[in-house]
């Protein structure tokens, strides 16, 4: 079967997209519960005209936080796949044989017989050494690979979005009910984010729903509830 076929049965898997899914869920959901327990700190207080402009700042140092943080994360992982990846090279020049066999061992280990197990390892040696080290002894998949600038601007974006929703209740007409409209605006949100996050990732969608609902809902009601005790 050529290798574009192999390809694009493997884009049906959802394993492609833990990178940038990871990011995305985790800065929606921080967006939504940052941003709503900062606004009704905010409200709280009674200074409620600040609400439009305290909503704004926090979805703006709140994305550019997520997008730095995730970069430096990811970069770090980057890094490490970089440098096992020069050490492979390495290791293969000063001793194939001992990599050869070291290969040839993995398959053992994963049930293939020794003969068939090193007629393996010599064939994948002989296509892309280093390749098939990486894959099979470090467990380095293309799809899998650290993308920094990628898991970066989902995380921004998301957050992004994620931070508009409590704002929206922010700037409802009524003036009384704020706070009950941004956390209403808040978890309406986060079942939109588990909803996005079950389909996405192919996930049973009760239980994903569930999942992100309660962790945002605890989430918002602690940091809320901290606010509270330093008088925000």
């Amino acid at each position: 079967m050529p290798l574009e076929h192999v390809y694009q049965r493997n884009m049906h898997h959802k394993s492609h997209k833990s990178g940038w899914l990871r990011a995305a869920v985790l800065g929606a959901n921080d967006g939504l519960v940052s941003n709503a327990s900062l606004l009704i700190g905010i409200a709280a207080a009674g200074k409620i005209s600040l609400l439009p402009l305290t909503g704004i700042a926090g979805i703006a140092a709140g994305s550019m936080s997520m997008a730095v943080g995730e970069y430096i994360s990811v970069q770090s992982q980057s890094d490490i796949e970089e440098a096992d990846r020069k050490m492979e090279i390495e290791h293969l020049a000063i001793d194939p044989e001992g990599e050869l066999e070291e290969l040839a061992e993995i398959y053992v280990e994963r049930g293939l017989p020794r003969d068939l197990a090193r007629q393996v390892a010599e064939k994948f040696t002989e296509k892309n050494a280093l390749e098939a080290h990486l894959r099979d002894e470090l467990g380095h998949f293309e799809m899998h690979k650290a993308r920094p600038l990628q898991a970066a601007i989902a995380s921004a974006l998301s957050f992004a979005i994620g931070g508009a929703i409590p704002l929206l209740g922010a700037l409802m007409p009524t003036t009384s009910g704020k706070v009950w409209m941004i956390v209403l605006f808040t978890l309406i949100g986060l079942v939109g984010t588990g909803v996005t996050s079950s389909k996405l990732a192919g996930s049973p969608l009760v239980r994903t729903v569930l999942r992100v609902f309660i962790g945002g809902s605890l989430g918002m009601l602690i940091t809320a509830g901290i606010g509270s005790l330093v008088h925000i």
